[in-house]
This record gives C-alpha cells, structure tokens and sequence, in this order.
C-alpha cells in the first residue's frame, strides 16, 4: 500500500530526519556530538574555510554552540567514536559504519593500483612501512622519508598534480590501509595504520560483503532522509542507482522503508518507517552547502522550491548571490540565503548578501513566516553564529547586496 503524504507534511518529515527540529543542548557534550554524527550517517569534510570548517558547520546547526574540541576529540583520539574516510566525498562517519565503505573506492585513473605498481613498483609498500614505523604522519612527513624522485611533481603536466609518494597515499588510504588518525591545526591528515585508528570492535570484525554492505548504507541513508527518492539516497554514500534499487527493494520487503506519493514529485519515494511526520516544526538552523539536508539539489528544490547552487567556483562578476552562501531554514521552510565571511582579523561576522527567498507557488502556504520574523530569526541566529566563532559582532559589507540588507540592518544596530 502506497502513503500518500503533502508536500508540507515531507518537508517536516525531511526535517525531523535531519535532527534540525529539536531543541539545541544547553551544554553539548561529547555524546552530543556523536549522537548527532550518529542520526546523520555522514559529515562531509571540506578544506574551505572562509566561515568554519565545513564539517563543523552541520553539527552547529543542529547543537548550537559548541565546543570544537569535542570534535577532535571524538575523531581524534582513542577509542574513535567517529571516524575519517571515503564516503560521500572525504567526511567522518561513525566508526561503526567503516567497514560498510572499505569496498567503495574512487575509481579516478591515476589511481589505478596496477598501472601505479608497474609504474613505481615497490612504493606502496615502502609508504606503508615508512606509516608501520614512524606513523602517525602527514603526507609531508612520510615524503621525506622517501628517496626524493618519489617527491617531485610530474613535469609538463597541466592542473593539479601528485608526486608519487601522494598518488601512492591516496590509493593506501582509498583501500582503507591507512586512514587518518586525526586532522592537524593546519587541517592535514595525520595517516595511521587503518588497524591502530579502529575502535577493537570494528577491527575485529568479519569482512562485510558488497550487497550487504549496500543495504546498509541505504538503510542509514533513508533513515537520515527520512523520505526520498533513489537519487537522493544513491548520492549520499555516492552509490551506483541500479544497485541503490535493489537495496531499497530489499529494505521495502522486510517493511523498513514504505512507498509513499507527494504531489509534484514524478518520481518512485519512499519513507523510513520510522521516520516521525510532525504536525509542525519549530527550526532554525543556517545550513552551510555541505550540510545533509541540501546535499541533494533536486530534491531541495522539491522540497523547498529552492534553487541553490554553490557559487565557490563561479568567477566573482558571474556569482548571483555569493561567495559562500548560507540558506535559512525557518520552521518547513528555507526563508533566505546569506553569504557570509569570518573575518578573523577585524574580529566580526561579515554579511555580503542577504536574500529573502522567493519560491515557486507549490511550496507557498501559511505556514510560511512574513518577512519581519525573518528578519529578527536571522539576526538573532547570525549573533549566535558570531559567538559560536568568538567574534564580536555582526557587520554589514560595505558593498552588501540582496534585498534583506536593509531590514538586516535595522536590527543589527
């Protein structure tokens, strides 16, 4: 039997998965953080860094603010609770969930082990012993161990390049024989052996096969979705969709995930079973582009009618509404897009653009907030937001832009 559901009614369902409608901890704690780790499945891990690393930007948008620390801790020390590997790009998953992607390899074509062995022969493992003996260590560490040819770039070769003691890293790490043992302070990984980063439980664990392992990243991925398509939960552990059908078929006949209909949405959906349908929602988060809830661009602009591309790399004149731009989730509804910037020599969180969002009519309803609220929710948050970053106010660009910047600045004096 099919469920049909409204529009709104998936939107909070999407919502209430994501952990974004529950009330912030007045103290978090370590649990906190990997409960929270725990409930989204994946944290995507990026080296931009003009607001907050962008792993840390997600867990404040669920716990308010937080203590850094506690991240590194739980990433960064034994037993690892959380871990860093490949999954929906480079991201921390809970430990447990490990060895369901040690399969899952990137596949790029410098990374070809064969080709890369007949080319370097004997280098893998002389990374891996170099890692054995002195380990933990950054990449810069483990190259100079090495004989100096294995540490020069490839001459005459265009773009982004590895030496060959990178490539040979990257294939250890991308075959789970190294993994990170923690992140410095100038955000590098500091590789280990895979066996002495693993909590002993997961390290002893049986291999897991491909099919089975599968089916359980899809399990974690409907759960943190809450409702979706086979787009929506392929792409968050970036999975092939023939073999995202078949778990999710495997996942329906034992009654885990149930078909359900939106009205707009063309396409097969299907909702966890445990997933909760709240009457309403009471949210408000600043989701960072790498956040889960809008990993997906399509089925943010189902859900929310929202159009939203990362603008990082559009050349500054091209860019509509940013460098690195924010939406507001307020209650069901994404009600704004701000670019922001920490400026950490002036000591301030610096608006550039403030944008009311204006939606198609199938996600306007009277649940939607007037602007005014708007206005005052996303002052409020972006003065919790400057706190967060221990800065000691909230500015205004001098050449802000969007249609929210006036009313943003009556309320920031």
């Amino acid at each position: 039997m099919v469920r049909r559901l409204s529009l709104a009614q998936a939107r909070r369902v999407a919502i209430a998965a994501q952990g974004l409608d529950r009330q912030r901890p007045e103290t978090v704690t370590l649990r906190h953080i990997t409960d929270t780790v725990k409930r989204l499945g994946v944290v995507q891990i990026d080296s931009v860094n003009v607001l907050a690393r962008a792993h840390l930007l997600p867990l404040f948008a669920r716990l308010g603010p937080y203590d850094t620390a506690l991240v590194d801790r739980a990433t960064g020390r034994a037993p690892r609770r959380i871990v860093e590997t490949w999954a929906h790009e480079a991201s921390y998953v809970p430990a447990t969930t490990f060895p369901l992607l040690t399969w899952n390899r990137r596949g790029w074509g410098r990374m070809d082990i064969e080709r890369f062995k007949d080319a370097q022969p004997g280098l893998l493992d002389r990374v891996h012993s170099v890692v054995a003996e002195h380990g933990p260590l950054t990449s810069r560490d483990i190259q100079a161990h090495l004989d100096p040819e294995h540490s020069h770039r490839p001459r005459h070769h265009w773009g982004w390049s590895w030496t060959p003691a990178k490539t040979a890293l990257e294939i250890l790490f991308d075959t789970a024989r190294l993994t990170p043992a923690r992140r410095n302070a100038q955000f590098e990984r500091v590789y280990d052996l895979t066996e002495r980063v693993l909590p002993p439980a997961v390290r002893a664990q049986s291999p897991i096969a491909r099919e089975a392992a599968i089916t359980e990243l899809i399990r974690i991925a409907a759960r943190a979705h809450g409702i979706g398509t086979v787009r929506c939960f392929a792409d968050y552990f970036r999975l092939k969709h023939d073999e995202t059908r078949r778990a999710i078929a495997a996942l329906e006949t034992i009654g885990e995930v149930i078909p359900v209909t939106v009205p707009g949405w063309d396409r097969p959906m299907w909702m966890h079973v445990a997933a909760r349908v709240p009457r309403q929602v009471q949210a408000r988060a600043l989701l960072a582009p790498f956040d889960p809830l809008v990993f997906e661009r399509r089925r943010v602009f189902e859900l929310f009618g929202m159009h939203y591309r990362l603008e990082i790399y559009t050349p500054a004149p091209k860019r509509v509404y940013g460098y690195y731009v924010l939406p507001f989730l307020l209650g069901e509804h994404l009600m704004a897009r701000v670019d922001l910037k920490h400026d950490r020599v002036r000591g301030a969180l610096v608006v550039a653009s403030a944008y009311a969002e204006q939606p198609g009519p199938q996600v306007v309803d009277s649940t939607r907030p007037d602007e005014s609220t708007v206005v005052n929710e996303l002052g409020a948050e972006l003065h919790v937001l400057a706190q967060w970053l221990g800065v000691n106010n909230v500015v205004l660009a001098d050449d802000a832009h969007g249609d929210l910047v006036g009313p943003l600045k009556a309320v920031m004096v």
